[in-house]
């Protein structure tokens, strides 16, 4: 009696289970984005300001133009990314239209 009890409750609970399950949900991956744009790209480039100022005040002017180079091809690289992207979807639009 005991042992069908049992059977009949764990038979509800994984029928209840199954059929409760929610969809998985989607992602804004849009606003993340814009959330990145807007809020923490200006940060950063803000503390690179500030350590290529303060390196550039005690003198260290290699230094800083060799990372203000690096920092502007890492944007290109970023900007170069980004139109890939857009290319690309203006490619598969022209070819499955």
């Amino acid at each position: 009696m005991i042992a069908t009890e049992l059977a009949a409750q764990v038979l509800t609970a994984l029928h209840a289970g199954s059929t409760l399950a929610a969809e998985p949900k989607e992602i804004n991956t849009e606003g993340v984005v814009k959330f990145f744009a807007s809020n923490i790209a200006p940060i950063l480039l803000a503390v690179l300001g500030v350590i290529f100022i303060g390196r550039a005040s005690r003198g260290e002017i290699s230094k800083v133009l060799t990372s203000s180079a690096i920092a502007i091809v890492g944007l290109a690289f970023i900007a170069g990314a980004a139109t890939l992207f857009f290319v690309g979807d203006y490619i598969i639009g022209l070819i499955f239209k």
